[in-house]
């Protein structure tokens, strides 16, 4: 809303009245949920909403629902225009949201505010308005607890909500509604890509014992070679000692050689970083850090800046005899895991740091494929997926800001 008035600043075209605030309890009637728990779960029977699903699945729009339980007398049963708000949770932020039920027939269980709006303000439009904006701020305020936190109806009753016509509450929620479909189709393709990925990481890359894969490009028979990595790079310890470069980088599994400002919040690494390797782009690392997501570390390439400095821990080197795409994807898998477990100095871990000295990690060996034209191939298949994967996550993120 622009300030002192009661009119947005983005409008669909056509409409110019300015919207009026009501109290909720004037334009609705409120009752609670009953009779359901998460106990009651069954494979099939009347379908169930549970207010945990707010937490878990949250829906603007609830149109189906996967869980089911047996029929109880005095169920409440949706009529397809209500709006739920949780009744308890664990903080003020998590439990100012609501859901517009959508379909009728859908048992509502136990610690549901069901709220019943009537012909002034329409479901959906109001199910955006109490997760947003300065109502979802209003109704966070009004939850009461430590713990768990709850709303009760009275809270609701009081809470001042911003109307337009019925008109263009159904343009907005058609209009969010649209967003929300295209936010879905985003996450669900990444997560596919992401899937698919992680399948083909495991089909196109020889198993232990094997040297040719299971699914590989046509015209490639020749098995693939044993060779150590120290014949296809060669390390680097060129240090900043000119200070050329003020980027402090550090490794993450998940997003690979980033500014560690971005990654920390804030610069691990001293202000002085002559004394550090400067890194180029196409150039790798390896962190020797240990994680859950990376239990023998994590080797990256340099992608995403021209240089930056890296720890003296970090062990790093260039390329001399390999396609850089395949070897960044092959460092994805876990086939190099147990060559590095094997040079790794027994129980010599210090707070998660493998002891591994540089020219036992030259001297591990890694599969390759014996032609330049296969290892292209690998290496800009999961190129060009990753990034696919990169876009989606983009678009779903952009998305993501609109609401």
């Amino acid at each position: 809303m622009t300030e002192n008035s009661n009119i947005p600043s983005i409008r669909f075209a056509g409409f110019t009245d300015s919207w009026e605030q009501r109290k909720l309890g004037e334009i609705a009637s409120f009752t609670k949920g009953n009779g359901y728990s998460k106990a009651d779960i069954r494979e099939s029977g009347v379908p169930l909403f549970l207010y945990g699903r707010m937490y878990t699945q949250y829906e603007a729009k609830v149109e189906f629902v996967n869980t089911y339980a047996e029929p109880k007398q005095g169920t409440l049963y949706s009529k397809g225009a209500e709006v739920v708000v949780p009744a308890s949770g664990e903080s003020a932020e998590d439990i100012a949201r609501a859901s517009a039920i959508t379909k009728a027939g859908i048992a509502l269980g136990g610690d549901l505010n069901v709220i019943y709006p009537h012909p002034v303000a329409v479901p959906l439009f109001l199910a955006y308005g109490l997760s947003h904006g300065s109502s979802q701020q209003l109704l966070a305020q009004r939850a009461q607890g430590k713990t768990v936190v709850h709303i009760h109806a009275s809270d609701l009753e009081g809470l001042n909500i911003s109307l337009p016509s019925t008109v263009e509450q159904q343009a907005i929620g058609r209009f969010f509604s649209r967003l929300d479909d295209l936010i879905t189709l985003h996450q669900r393709k990444h997560d596919k890509l992401v899937v698919f990925k992680k399948a083909m990481l495991e089909q196109m890359f020889p198993q232990e014992g094997e040297t040719v894969p299971k699914v590989r490009f046509a015209g490639f028979t020749d098995p693939w070679e044993q060779r150590k990595l120290g014949e296809l790079v060669q390390r680097i310890t060129r240090k900043n000692s000119d200070n050329e470069s003020d980027l402090p980088l550090t490794i993450s599994a998940q997003y690979g050689l980033i500014d560690q400002r971005l990654f920390f919040n804030s610069q691990v690494a001293s202000k002085d970083m002559s004394g550090y390797y400067l890194l180029r782009k196409g150039e790798f690392a390896y962190n020797k850090s240990t994680s859950v997501d990376s239990p023998w570390g994590a080797i990256k390439r340099l992608t995403q800046y021209e240089k930056g400095c890296v720890s003296t821990l970090y062990i790093c080197f260039e390329l001399l005899g390999a396609d850089p795409d395949y070897l960044v994807t092959y460092y994805e898998t876990n086939r190099w895991y147990k060559a590095v477990q094997m040079i790794a100095a027994e129980g010599a871990r210090n707070h998660g740091l493998l002891n591994i000295a540089p020219d036992d990690f030259f001297e591990t060996t890694l599969s390759v494929p014996p032609s330049a034209a296969e290892q292209q191939k690998v290496g800009n298949f999961f190129s060009r997926l990753d990034d696919l994967i990169t876009l989606h996550q983009r678009k779903h993120r952009c998305l993501m800001w609109v609401i």
